[in-house]
């Protein structure tokens, strides 16, 4: 059994391991040429977070879906590059929304530098991503345009905050669609689309990467609270500092109050408080919502995503790249174990 990729994946077929881990090493070193400048301090900062590591999950479903057609097609390896460019560049700006002062285990661009050049890294890297996406053609550019305002859009939805009409959780599932779910499906798309898959895979495909970045999402969230960070990369309970809703507390939400449950009605007192201003409070309501029911009932929602994914692949051909799509849904749920 080797294992390639993100998540510890086991691919078995000798065939498809050595597509993916060339795939995969040649986006590495794509990726460490696109960020160079004639400016040494952009060279620098544009390559904080590769260096940092990451679990590249959007470049290896590009590898793995490109197995439906010809994954030695030219535009795969740079079509990943564009997505992970991308990906990247959202995460100096997000962290700079966020406050956040570790990133992938190590000090975020913002905290290491500031503000100013973490915002204009992830712009930088933006530009780079573009340069590279031009050579792939009017359908990729339109694509990936498509994509970046339904990413922005996701953000722009977090930011503003549901409206008191909406429902707050389904509020939130529209925000993670437009900021994670549409990346990871074009990842899907264009592996399919570059390596000449035919046209309804590229769609199939599509809709899967839809599904499995939903729970890639809500399996981070669940990791925000659940894990002491090595998994995520993150400082524990980060949302929660910074009081943004995700997965549990908007659960928790739903659920009525237990007056049995003296914790319960604590937490919520917790939660309506500004826990970035209090780190003892913070540190208590982190502690009183791993122990709640809201978290597991997040665990089971992030479950049902990855099994809906999981479905959407029964129509294609029986092959290896299929098994290894079918592993990222129990992996990408198993996370949240």
């Amino acid at each position: 059994m080797t294992v390639v990729g993100p998540f510890g994946l086991s691919v078995q077929d000798r065939d498809l391991t050595r597509d993916v881990q060339a795939g995969m090493e040649a986006v590495e070193a794509a990726l460490i040429e696109a960020v160079k400048s004639d400016v040494p301090f952009i060279t620098v900062t544009a390559s904080h977070l590769i260096e940092a590591g990451g679990k590249r999950f959007r470049p290896l479903l590009v590898m793995l879906a490109a197995q439906f057609g010809d994954p030695a097609a030219p535009g795969v390896v740079p079509s990943a590059v564009v997505v992970e460019l991308t990906h990247l560049a959202t995460l100096y700006h997000d962290d700079v929304m966020d406050e956040a002062p570790v990133r992938r285990g190590a000090p975020s661009a913002n905290s290491r530098w500031d503000n100013s050049v973490a915002i204009l890294t992830g712009d930088f890297l933006f530009s780079r991503a573009s340069q590279v996406l031009s050579d792939l053609g009017t359908e990729a550019v339109r694509i990936q345009s498509d994509a970046f305002e339904r990413l922005v859009t996701g953000q722009i939805l977090e930011t503003a905050g549901p409206r008191p009409e909406d429902d707050p959780l389904h509020h939130y599932l529209d925000v993670i669609s437009g900021k994670t779910g549409s990346l990871i499906a074009v990842a899907c798309r264009f592996g399919a689309l570059m390596s000449g898959a035919e046209r309804w895979i590229v769609d199939l495909l599509t809709q899967y990467g839809e599904r499995i970045g939903t729970a890639f999402q809500l399996a981070d969230d669940v990791l925000d609270v659940a894990s002491d960070g090595h998994e995520s990369g993150k400082t524990p309970g980060t949302d929660l500092r910074e009081g943004v809703p995700t997965l549990p507390v908007l659960v928790l939400r739903q659920l009525p109050p237990d007056p049995a449950d003296p914790e319960d009605a604590r937490l919520r007192e917790l939660l309506d408080t500004d826990l970035a201003a209090d780190d003892a409070a913070h540190a208590e309501a982190l502690r009183l919502l791993r122990r709640h029911p809201a978290l597991e009932r997040a665990r089971r929602d992030t479950l049902r995503y990855a099994e809906e994914a999981r479905a959407l692949l029964d129509p294609l051909p029986d092959c290896p790249a299929k098994a290894a799509l079918q592993e990222l849904c129990d992996t990408v749920a198993i996370r949240t174990m």
